[in-house]
C-alpha cells in the first residue's frame, strides 16, 4: 500500500470484489432498478415476528447468497466487516453469529457499506485472501429507532428520506480479473451544524465534497477520469447541495454524477419524498446495480462514495448537531 497526499491510500495489488449479491424490500421492488437485485421481498416481515428480526434474516440471507455466487466455500472467508443502523449492529452480529467467519462490527452510518469495502481492501494487502463485506438498513426498524413509531403516522417533511429495506454484500479476494478496488480515501468528520434529523442530505453532503475534493487532491484526477461518480445517500436535496459546493470549489461534477438514493425509487411514482437512505441503500445499489454495470464494462472507473449522519435519536433529542462522514473508493476495471 502507498498513502498519497492527504487521505489516499492506493493499493499495490488491488483486491478484485469478486461478487456481489443483494435483497430488497416491497417498496425498493416497485423502483426502477428491481431487475438488477437477487430478490425481491413481498413484505417487510419476511415471516419472522419483529421488523428487527427481519432485517437480520435480510442480511443473513443475503451474505449467503453472496458466498454461495462467489464459489468461495464459507470456511476459507478470513474475515468479515458488517455493520447496519440498529443499536450495537444486531441485525449484522445476529446475522453471523452461526458463521464461524472472525466479525468486525462496523458503524459509519450509511456511509457503513464503503467503510466495510475500504477495511476489507486493506485487509487483502496483509494477511486476507477472501473477505467478506455486508450491510443492511430496514425501513420500519429504522423509523422505530430514530423517529416515530409507524402507528402514530407521523407526516414526514419534504426533506425527509426513506431508509431503504434491504442488503447488500461483497466478496473481496486477493486475486482475480476486477473490479478492483485501487484506491481508497477515508472520510474526516464534517459538521456544519445542521439540526434537523429530517434533511440528512444537507447535514451529510459537505461531508460528501470534502472526500471528494481530497480524493482528486491526493490522485491527480480530475470528475472526467470517472465514468461515474456515486454518492451513498444524499438523496434529492442534498445530490443538488453537493452539485453547488463542489462547483464553488472548481470542480464540475454535473454531467457524471448521481445517487444511490436517487436512482433506487421513482420520485413521482413512489412518494419517498428526497429519496433513499440507510446503510442498505449504497449497499444494495451497488451490489445490484452498478457491479452488474461494472462486471459488464459498461462502467470501468467508477468512484463511489458512501455519506453518513453520525447522530443517533438521543443527540437529536438534547439538541446537537448532526456531523457528517463520507469513505470513498475508487473501482476500476
Amino acid at each position: 500500500m502507498e498513502k498519497l497526499g492527504k487521505q489516499t491510500i492506493k493499493f499495490d495489488t488491488p483486491p478484485t470484489i469478486l461478487e456481489c449479491a443483494s435483497i430488497v424490500g416491497p417498496k425498493e421492488s416497485e423502483g426502477p432498478l428491481a431487475k438488477y437485485f437477487d430478490q425481491c421481498l413481498e413484505d417487510e416481515f419476511w415471516g419472522e415476528k419483529t421488523w428487527e428480526k427481519a432485517e437480520s434474516k435480510i442480511i443473513k440471507e443475503t451474505i449467503h447468497a453472496a458466498i454461495s455466487k462467489s464459489g468461495v466455500p464459507a470456511e476459507k472467508i478470513d474475515c468479515s466487516f458488517a455493520g447496519d443502523l440498529l443499536n450495537q449492529c444486531i441485525s449484522s452480529s445476529f446475522a453471523l453469529r452461526d458463521s464461524n467467519v472472525p466479525f468486525f462490527g462496523v458503524f459509519g452510518a450509511c456511509s457503513t457499506f464503503v467503510e466495510s469495502l475500504s477495511l476489507g481492501a486493506i485487509c487483502t494487502e496483509s494477511f486476507a485472501k477472501h473477505v467478506l463485506c455486508a450491510t443492511s438498513s430496514h425501513f420500519c426498524s429504522a423509523e422505530k429507532q430514530f423517529r416515530f413509531p409507524l402507528e402514530l403516522g407521523n407526516q414526514r417533511p419534504p426533506t425527509a428520506q426513506w431508509t431503504v429495506t434491504g442488503s447488500g454484500a461483497a466478496v473481496l479476494s486477493k486475486s482475480g480479473t476486477g473490479p478492483f478496488i485501487t484506491h481508497i480515501t477515508p472520510g474526516k468528520i464534517v459538521d456544519m451544524g445542521i439540526k434537523d434529523a429530517n434533511n440528512m442530505g444537507a447535514a451529510m453532503a459537505p461531508a460528501f465534497v470534502d472526500t471528494l475534493l481530497t480524493h482528486f487532491k491526493d490522485t491527480g484526477r480530475t470528475p472526467n477520469y470517472y465514468d461515474a461518480i456515486i454518492s451513498g445517500d444524499l438523496g434529492h436535496i442534498g445530490k443538488e447541495i453537493a452539485i453547488d459546493i463542489a462547483k464553488s470549489q472548481g470542480y464540475n461534477i454535473k454531467s457524471n454524477y448521481n445517487d444511490c438514493g436517487v436512482l433506487i425509487f421513482d420520485k413521482n411514482k413512489q412518494d419517498t419524498h428526497s429519496g433513499g437512505s440507510g446503510c442498505g441503500c449504497c449497499g444494495s445499489v451497488f451490489s445490484g446495480y452498478f457491479f452488474k454495470q461494472l462486471k459488464s464494462k459498461k462502467i470501468k472507473r467508477l468512484l463511489l462514495i458512501a455519506t453518513g449522519a453520525l447522530m443517533n435519536s438521543t443527540s437529536s433529542q438534547q439538541g446537537e448537531s448532526i456531523p457528517g462522514i463520507a469513505h470513498a473508493i475508487s473501482i476500476e476495471i
